[in-house]
């Protein structure tokens, strides 16, 4: 590799580097956002996370604790304690599933669609800084893309 490539190998790497580096930065901000927001609504992020993936699947307006625990990522166990606290918060009720009895459906109560429609709303107004900087990564990991397979593609010596 000649010296210029690898300056220019060097250069697109720290441009990979830099946008990767705003990319958790902005993601950390809006995290923290998410956190501050809930809590001035009373109640913790995974609650608040759990009122938003009772609403998450396409044709229903419930989820089941298994899939919640999915969305958050979690063990059962622990969901089915989440949602026991958002259910004497008055936030969502539990429903024996009437397709399937191994499962548990979890509703939203009022109380619980109110506080997610403030704070889903105030969520989309953060969404902008972060789409911004997942544009900006996936612009710098395509141009990468793109110089990686020129590298590669060097024609043999005829």
């Amino acid at each position: 590799m000649s010296e210029g490539a690898a300056a220019s190998a060097a250069a697109a790497q720290k441009r990979r580097l830099e946008a990767l580096s705003e990319f958790r930065y902005q993601l950390r901000n809006f995290l923290r956002f998410s956190e501050d927001a809930a809590r001035e609504e009373g109640i913790t992020v995974l609650h608040y996370q759990l009122l938003l993936h009772t609403q998450g699947f396409p044709g229903r307006d419930w989820a089941t604790v298994t899939e919640i625990a999915e969305r958050l990522q979690a063990q059962v166990h622990g969901v089915v304690a989440l949602v026991s606290r958002c259910e004497d918060a008055g936030l969502v009720r539990r429903r024996p599933s009437s397709t399937d009895r191994r499962q548990t459906e979890v509703h939203l109560l009022p109380k619980g669609r109110r506080k997610l429609q403030k704070l889903a709303g105030q969520h989309l107004g953060q969404l902008t800084a972060l789409a911004e900087a997942v544009r900006l990564a996936q612009a710098i990991a395509g141009s990468a893309e793109d110089e990686d397979a020129a590298a590669t593609d060097v024609d043999p010596p005829a």
